[in-house]
C-alpha cells in the first residue's frame, strides 16, 4: 500500500464495492485509512456504492461470524464517515446500530424510476416480497406506474404460495420486478413465475445490487427477458449510471 502525492492535511475519499473478493476489498480499505491517516490525512470518507457484509446481520446457524458487525466494527476504527446506496437492512432499521461514525445512506430510486421511463412503455411494478416493497412503490409513485408485491405464506415445509397484498391486472402487461439486489435469484425467479401463469406479456428485472452468485442465465432460462442492474457492481447488466449520485454525496460533505 502506497500513495504517490502528499495526504496531510487532505480529505481522502476511498471509493471501493467490495466486489468480487469482499474479504480483500476490507483489508485493502483499511489499510488505505490507516495509511492515510498516519500521513497526515485530515479525514478518510469511505464511498461504498455497494456495502458488502451487511446481509449477515444475525447468527443464522451455530458457529456463524455476525459479520456485520464485525465489518461495522473494524470501519469504525479507520473510516471517519460513509456514504453507500441502498444498504441491504433488515433486522437493522438504521446503519446507526452498527456504525459510531456518520453514514450517509444514498438511493438509486431516482435513477432506477428515470431507466424506466425511458425505456418501457406503461409498466406495472412488481416487489417480489415485503422487504421490497419501499423500491416497489417509490419507484411507481415516480412514474406514476401500477404496482404490487407478493406475500409469502407458507402452507408447510415445503410448500409456499405468493399473492398479490394489492391486486392489478397482469395480463399483456409489461412487467417489471424491482428489488435492492440480486443475489441467487431465486425470489426474483418466483415473482417472474407468477407474473407469467397470470398473463405477464414481457418480465423484466431491475435491481439496485447485481451480485449473481449464481450467474445471470439462470434468471434468462427462467424466463426473464431482461435483467437490468446499476453500477454500484461491475456486470453485463450494469446499464443504469450512480456515479453522479455518489459525486454529488461527495460534494454535501
Amino acid at each position: 500500500m502506497k500513495f504517490n502525492t502528499s495526504l496531510k492535511g487532505q480529505k481522502l475519499v476511498i471509493i471501493q464495492s467490495f466486489q468480487p473478493h469482499p474479504e480483500k476489498s476490507l483489508l485493502n480499505i483499511l489499510f488505505a485509512a490507516e495509511t492515510a491517516k498516519d500521513l497526515g490525512a485530515k479525514k478518510v470518507i469511505l464511498a461504498a456504492p455497494y456495502l458488502a457484509f451487511l446481509r449477515q446481520d444475525k447468527r443464522f446457524h451455530p458457529g456463524e461470524a455476525i459479520t456485520s458487525k464485525i465489518m461495522a466494527k473494524l470501519l469504525n476504527h479507520s473510516i471517519d464517515k460513509i456514504i453507500t446506496i441502498d444498504p441491504h437492512l433488515h433486522r437493522y432499521k438504521s446503519l446507526n446500530e452498527i456504525f459510531s461514525i456518520p453514514t450517509k445512506r444514498l438511493t438509486a430510486n431516482g435513477a432506477i424510476a428515470d431507466y424506466i421511463r425511458r425505456n418501457f412503455k406503461n409498466p406495472v411494478i412488481i416487489g417480489p416480497d415485503e422487504e421490497s416493497y419501499q423500491w416497489a412503490r417509490k419507484i411507481a409513485e415516480k412514474i406514476k406506474a401500477e404496482y404490487t408485491i407478493f406475500k409469502k405464506t407458507r402452507l408447510s415445509a415445503t410448500e409456499v404460495k405468493e399473492k398479490m397484498v394489492k391486486e392489478v391486472t397482469l395480463k399483456d402487461k409489461s412487467v417489471i420486478i424491482v428489488d435492492d439486489m440480486i443475489s441467487t435469484g431465486n425470489t426474483i425467479i418466483k415473482a417472474a413465475q407468477k407474473a407469467k401463469s397470470s398473463g405477464a406479456k414481457n418480465i423484466a428485472a431491475i435491481a439496485v445490487h447485481g451480485l449473481f452468485v449464481e450467474g445471470i442465465s439462470k434468471l434468462k432460462k427462467a424466463g426473464i427477458n431482461r435483467v437490468i442492474t446499476t453500477n454500484t457492481i461491475d456486470n453485463p447488466t450494469s446499464k443504469i449510471d450512480v456515479a453522479s449520485l455518489i459525486a454529488d454525496g461527495l460534494k454535501k460533505l
